[in-house]
C-alpha cells in the first residue's frame, strides 16, 4: 500500500459523529461520510475510547463510518490523526498506541472500499485479548449509551 494514497478512514470511537473527537478533528475536514463495518476485528473497552483488536476469520465486526477527506486537507488531517492515535507514522515505533493500517470495510450499501484504519498495537492488543473488555456487538456508540451496572443497591429493612 503507497503511504500516499488517499484513502478514506475507518473510524470507530471518538472520532464518530456525535463524539466530541469528530466536530474538533474532522468537522470541515471531512467531504463525506458513510455508515460501514470492519470485519476481521474486536473492538475492546479503553480508557474513554476503545481499542480495534485484530481478530483474523474471526465472527466479530466493528461498526463505524467512513470518512473522505477534503482534497486540501488530507495531508493536514492525517498528520492531526496519526497524533491523535499516538501513532508515529513509523509501523512497529515501540511508542505506538496504534497502527494506522489499510482495511477492507463495507459501506452501508455492501461496496468495499480501503480504508485507513487505527488498530491497537500487538502489545496492546496481547493485553486487550487476555483480560480486556470486549465491546458487545463491536459498536463503540451503543456501549457507551447501554446503562453500566452498578453497585448492588443497599438492602432495605426487612418486614416480617
Amino acid at each position: 500500500m503507497n503511504e500516499r494514497q488517499r484513502l478514506p478512514f475507518f473510524v470507530y470511537g471518538t472520532l464518530r459523529p456525535g463524539f466530541h473527537n469528530h466536530d474538533v478533528f474532522l468537522r470541515g475536514r471531512i467531504t463525506t461520510e458513510r455508515p460501514a463495518v470492519m470485519r476481521g476485528a474486536r473492538l475492546y473497552e479503553g480508557p474513554g475510547y476503545p481499542y480495534a483488536v485484530d481478530d483474523p476469520g474471526g465472527p466479530c465486526t466493528v461498526t463505524g463510518e467512513a470518512a473522505w477527506a477534503a482534497p486540501d486537507q488530507y495531508g493536514g488531517l492525517l498528520g492531526v490523526l496519526d497524533r491523535l492515535e499516538e501513532y508515529s507514522g513509523r509501523p512497529g515505533h515501540p511508542e505506538n498506541l496504534y497502527e494506522r493500517v489499510a482495511r477492507e470495510v463495507v459501506l452501508d450499501d455492501g461496496t468495499s472500499v480501503t480504508a485507513w484504519v487505527y488498530i491497537a498495537v500487538e502489545h496492546v492488543a496481547h493485553g486487550l485479548r487476555a483480560g480486556g473488555t470486549p465491546v458487545d456487538g463491536g459498536d463503540w456508540r451503543e456501549a457507551v449509551r447501554r446503562p453500566r451496572p452498578g453497585p448492588p443497591a443497599p438492602a432495605g429493612p426487612r418486614t416480617p
